[in-house]
Order: C-alpha cells, then sequence, then structure tokens
C-alpha cells in the first residue's frame, strides 16, 4: 500500500493531468458525438484512477482514529460507483485531487535557507603560533583565548576582541547595516563580517556553533520548525462535517433501509464545493498578489497576516534604500560645480561606500590624477601639482586647519545623522563639506501613514546602527517605538516579548541579520532586494521593494480570508438544501447532482472575484509617478 500511495504522490501532477484529458475526452463523446457507452467507460477510469490515492489517504486516517474527508469522500465515490453513478465518481475524485493539488502548491515553502547560512559561516582560521607564523585550522576546534589573523579582504571567523591591528569592517552580515564600521584594538568584531581594509589579531570569545552568526543559523532553524505543523483550513473544518455526514447516511440508511438512498445522501454531502472552495480562494488571492508585486506563500499566511495589529520594520534596507547618498552639500569657498567636478572624480579612484556616494554626482571621466590613501582618513589628490584633501577631521587638521565656521557645520551635519567628508586644498581657497547619510525609501512616509488607517496599532524601528540615528530616521516617519544597537538574538526576542504581551507581530527585513527575527513572527515580510536568506525565510516578499505593498497585503488577506469563508458558507448551504429537497421529496439523484455542480461553479466564480480586487487609496502630497520613478533609480 505504501508503494502505491508514494506512486501517487510522486506522479500526483501527471496523473490529474491524465484524469483531466480523460474528463474532456467523455464529455466530448458526450455532447459533440452523443456516445454514452464511450462517455461512461471513460468516466468509470477517471472515478478508479482518481479515487485510489483518496481511499488509501481514508485507511491511514482510520488507522488513527480519524474521519478525515477523504474518508467520506471514498465512500461516497465507492457508493455512486455501486449506484452506476459513474460521471459523479469521476468528478468528485477529480475536483478532490485538483483541489489538493492546487493547496499543496501554494503551501510549498522552500527550505534551503538553513543551507545557505551554513555555506556563508567561516569555516577556517589562521591561527597565531608561538613563533609568530600562522597555521589554518577548523573553527570548530578553536578555544578561547586563541588568537587569530586576519588579513584585508577575509572573513572574520569567530566572534572575538582586538587585540592587535585596526580595520574597516562590512558587519552587514550581523547588523545590517551599509556603512563600514571602524574597529580598533579593544573592539569587538563578529564572524562573518567581512575585512574590507587592514590587518587585525583577534582574541577568540567563541567560535563555530558559539559564535553570533552560528547562533543566528540556531534560531532560524528552531523558529522554522515550529512553524511547519499548519493545519489546512478546510481538514481542520472536516474534523466535525465528515462524521456528521456520515452518520446522517447510516441513520437514513437504517431508518429507511433504502441503501440507494443512503448513498444518495452521502453523494449530495460530499463536499465537492468545500473541497474546491478554499484553494480557488487562495489561489485566486495570490495571484492577485504575484501580480502586484506580493508573494505570499501559502494559504496560511493569508490569515495570519490579516490579524497583524504590530508591525517591526528593520531600518537599513527596508525604511532606507539601503546605500549611503549625498544628503547635503555645504559650499564655504570656491566655486560649486567645480568643488562638485574635482570631489567627484577624485572619489571614483576609491571604493569606498562614501567615495562611492560622491562620485555618482558627477560621471565625467577622471582627469590625470594622482591619489594617496590616507589609511582611515580619506584621500590626499595631486592635480597638475596642487594638493587637494578629501576625508574625514583629522585628516584636514593635519593637512590644512579647522575654523569655527567648517566646524560649526561639520558638527550640524553630524547630528543630523551624516557621516562627514570634507574638500579642501592646501590653502582653502576650495572648502566644502559633504554629508552623507543613508536615504529613507521614498514611499516609507505613504506606507506607514496607510498601515496606521488600515488598522495597525504599533510601528515599530529595529535598528543594528546607533539610536540616535535611529530616532533621527523615525522622526521623518509614524513611528511609535524606536530600538538602536540591536543585534539579531535582540530583534528575535523583542518579536518574542511582543507575542506575549497578544501581539500578532509581522517583521519586515532584508538582510542575514534579520532571518532569526523574521522566522520568529508570526508573518515574515521580505523585501525582494534583500538576501536569498531573508527571502527563503519569509511568508511574503515584496518583489517590487514597494513598502506600500505592505498594506496592500494586509487588506488582500482580510478580503482571500473573507472569501474563504464566504466559499465555505455557500457549500455548506448548498448540502442543507439540498438534504432538505432529498427528504421533502423534491430533489433526486439528477437534480441534486445539477445544484452539487451549480455550486462548485459559484464558489469558482466567487473566488475569481479576488482576481480583480484593488486597494482603494487616499490621495496623498507624493504622486505614484513620483515615488515609482525614485523606486527606479
Amino acid at each position: 500500500m505504501i508503494k502505491v500511495q508514494r506512486f501517487f504522490i510522486k506522479y500526483k501532477k501527471q496523473i490529474l493531468l491524465l484524469n483531466t484529458i480523460l474528463l474532456l475526452l467523455a464529455e466530448g463523446s458526450k455532447w459533440l458525438l452523443h456516445l454514452n457507452l464511450p462517455y461512461q467507460l471513460l468516466m468509470l477510469v477517471v472515478g478508479i484512477i482518481g479515487v485510489i490515492p483518496i481511499v488509501l489517504t481514508a485507511i491511514s486516517s482510520i488507522k488513527v482514529k480519524l474521519i478525515s474527508i477523504d474518508v467520506l469522500v471514498s465512500l461516497a465515490v465507492l457508493g455512486a460507483f455501486i449506484i452506476g453513478e459513474f460521471n459523479e465518481a469521476a468528478i468528485v475524485t477529480w475536483l478532490f485531487m485538483l483541489g489538493d493539488f492546487l493547496e499543496e502548491v501554494t503551501l510549498k515553502k522552500t527550505r534551503s535557507a538553513i543551507s545557505d547560512l551554513t555555506k556563508m559561516a567561516p569555516t577556517t582560521a589562521l591561527v597565531m603560533q608561538d613563533d609568530g607564523s600562522t597555521k589554518e585550522e577548523d573553527v570548530d576546534f578553536i578555544d578561547p583565548g586563541t588568537r587569530i589573523l586576519v588579513k584585508t579582504g577575509d572573513q572574520i571567523p569567530v566572534d572575538g576582541k582586538i587585540v592587535s591591528g585596526s580595520g574597516y569592517l562590512n558587519e552587514a552580515s550581523i547588523n545590517g547595516e551599509s556603512s563600514l564600521a571602524n574597529k580598533k584594538i579593544g573592539n569587538q568584531v563578529y564572524a562573518g563580517t567581512i575585512l574590507e581594509d587592514g590587518t587585525l589579531t583577534i582574541e577568540t570569545i567563541a567560535a563555530g556553533e558559539d559564535t553570533t552568526f552560528g547562533k543566528i543559523i540556531e534560531m532560524v532553524e528552531e523558529a522554522q520548525d515550529t512553524k511547519s505543523h499548519a493545519e489546512k483550513l478546510i481538514n481542520r473544518f472536516s474534523k466535525y462535517y465528515t462524521p456528521a455526514v456520515l452518520v446522517i447516511a447510516i441513520i437514513v440508511g437504517l431508518i429507511t433501509r433504502d441503501l440507494k438512498l443512503a448513498i444518495t445522501v452521502m453523494v449530495l454531502g460530499c463536499p465537492g464545493a468545500l473541497i474546491i472552495g478554499v484553494p480557488v480562494s487562495t489561489v485566486a488571492g495570490i495571484g492577485n498578489g504575484a501580480k502586484n508585486g506580493i508573494i505570499f506563500k501559502g494559504s496560511q499566511v493569508m490569515d495570519q497576516t490579516r490579524k497583524i495589529d504590530e508591525i517591526a520594520f528593520d531600518k537599513t534596507g527596508t525604511l532606507t534604500v539601503g546605500h549611503p547618498e549625498v544628503s547635503a552639500i555645504k559650499i564655504l569657498k570656491g566655486q560649486r560645480n567645480e568643488i562638485i567636478r574635482l570631489a567627484a572624480q577624485i572619489e571614483q579612484q576609491s571604493n569606498h561606500p562614501l567615495a562611492q556616494a560622491i562620485a555618482k554626482l558627477d560621471n565625467q571621466a577622471s582627469d590625470v590624477i594622482k591619489v594617496e590613501t590616507a589609511k582611515g582618513k580619506g584621500l590626499i589628490a595631486t592635480i597638475s601639482g596642487e594638493k587637494y584633501y578629501l576625508g574625514n577631521q583629522n585628516l584636514i587638521t593635519e593637512n590644512t586647519h579647522l575654523n569655527q565656521e567648517l566646524l560649526h557645520i561639520i558638527n550640524h551635519l553630524s547630528n543630523l545623522g551624516n557621516s562627514i567628508v570634507v574638500f579642501a586644498n592646501a590653502d582653502q581657497s576650495q572648502l566644502a563639506v559633504f554629508g552623507i547619510k543613508d536615504q529613507l525609501r521614498p514611499e516609507a512616509k505613504i506606507a506607514l501613514t496607510r498601515l496606521k488607517k488600515l488598522g495597525v496599532k504599533k510601528l515599530v524601528m529595529l535598528s543594528g546602527d546607533n539610536f540616535k540615528t535611529a530616532k533621527q530616521v523615525a522622526a521623518e516617519l509614524p513611528i511609535d517605538e524606536v530600538y538602536g544597537e540591536m543585534l539579531p538574538a535582540d530583534k528575535a526576542a523583542f518579536v518574542k516579548k511582543e507575542q506575549e504581551k497578544g501581539y500578532h507581530v509581522a517583521f519586515i527585513g532584508d538582510g542575514i541579520n534579520d532571518s532569526p527575527a523574521l522566522a520568529n513572527a508570526d508573518v515574515a515580510i521580505a523585501i525582494g532586494s534583500g538576501t536569498d536568506v531573508a527571502i527563503d525565510v519569509s511568508d511574503i516578499v515584496l518583489v517590487k521593494n514597494d513598502l506600500r505593498k505592505v498594506s496592500y497585503a494586509i487588506d488582500l488577506a482580510k478580503k482571500t480570508v473573507l472569501n474563504m469563508n464566504e466559499n465555505i458558507a455557500i457549500a455548506l448551504l448548498t448540502v442543507l438544501l439540498l438534504f432538505i429537497g432529498l427528504f421533502a421529496g423534491y430533489v433526486e439523484m439528477a437534480s441534486g447532482m445539477f445544484i452539487h455542480e451549480f455550486s462548485i461553479l459559484v464558489v469558482i466564480l466567487n473566488g475569481m472575484r479576488l482576481i480583480r480586487f484593488k486597494q482603494k487609496l487616499d490621495h496623498h502630497q507624493v504622486s505614484k509617478k513620483q515615488i515609482d520613478v525614485a523606486l527606479s533609480m
């Protein structure tokens, strides 16, 4: 029996296709060729093929003392065979197979996130030996206190503390921040981050599974396991529906001694509309979402999404665009266009994120420029024999001087959350300050305002950045609470804490560092431009990177679940009316079958209404065209 079940599971799609073709041939032979015998034979074949996997599943259900819909469908189909209604048997089994297939497809979720995370985790490290040499060792065998050498471009293999050297680290895998972190002696570093510039000697604090990165993997595994036991809505309902119909059929058979009538009760009570109603709503709702740049990973996600009353946002790459841009240019001396042109051409020589932000201001080809790197400070360029300095405050202090006006502008822009780059020549006849920071997504304010109007009670920002910077970003948005300097474990803990308070929490993020919080949230929403891990762990993916789609997703989920409930009500009402008509003598097998099939058409048409669903939006100061242009940049 197990081998047969495996065969039908393995070739489910092909068997459904075969039965669909046979059904079409049967209907064609009846209505086009007016041949009844081929029609009956083809329907018999479809019924037999379709009922085999249903009967096997029913047997398995009975073994665990569960009277599922499979049991009722099996009895109804077998009854239809007995009374010669092969077409009813065929249609019922085909509908059942189609509904099961569609539900399985929409509920299917990838679990490749864990393997992706594992591949990204560092596996070896250069361990410092007593004689000053290094030896490559497996990170799983490195003990706390061991000293590790890390060179430019290498991945940090352990959690530890810097004991010598300095450098710039890309810590996006841990805190999601796009800007590089300047690390010095005494600073802590984390496994999985990348040393973009410099050389470090690190004293190990934790290695392997005990690192922050290792704990990210562990938390994602645990959270995904707790989500894997979701039941199908229709099977939960069948717990009560199926035994009721079966009992009614048995009672009718015992009282009337009419086997045909009892079988007719099961045939008419077979929940054809109920079987197809929920999947068709799900598929239509998910299809609408996909057409509008929203991917729902299953019907249970719809049910969870409609209940959201709190949303927690990651900052970088979610509420912001995810990369630094020039936000302010203050010219103290010299011509604005000339300074911007020179600064952009000089910064074209560097790959630093701040340098690239300035380099984008002017795309003209660079003149012949001689550039020196002042480590940790910026660039010193020589153009036509004249020196130019482009970097931080220390670079200017060491090579020219800082006046009060310049210092005031630097402090002012810094307080607004900007990273500072000063441009000056030797005599400061050309002097300017560039303020650079990650920019809010152009649609962020509108998107969050819509969520408030939709009934979301609480909007929260969780950032790996410092609290001051996070608060400055949140000040421009309708955010209720702001938290800064949060590691992945902190974000996940916050989500759990809010859930304990009774909130139904959605988390929106885009990075590997967001995956524990995403995995623990009631609904995990990933920005489409985010990492594969964040997308794999999520329940909903915003393909077009448009935060306005979050309110659309909630609205669509509410409409879809309502549509499911409507279809369930239609199916049950149809069965009730059929039973009343049957016992009142107004409904016979033929008319009952017609009403039965008509109810299936009704729920399908009702579900298809979701395809045409459009969210009703308010007018805002920023036009859709302006936002769409900004999003495409």
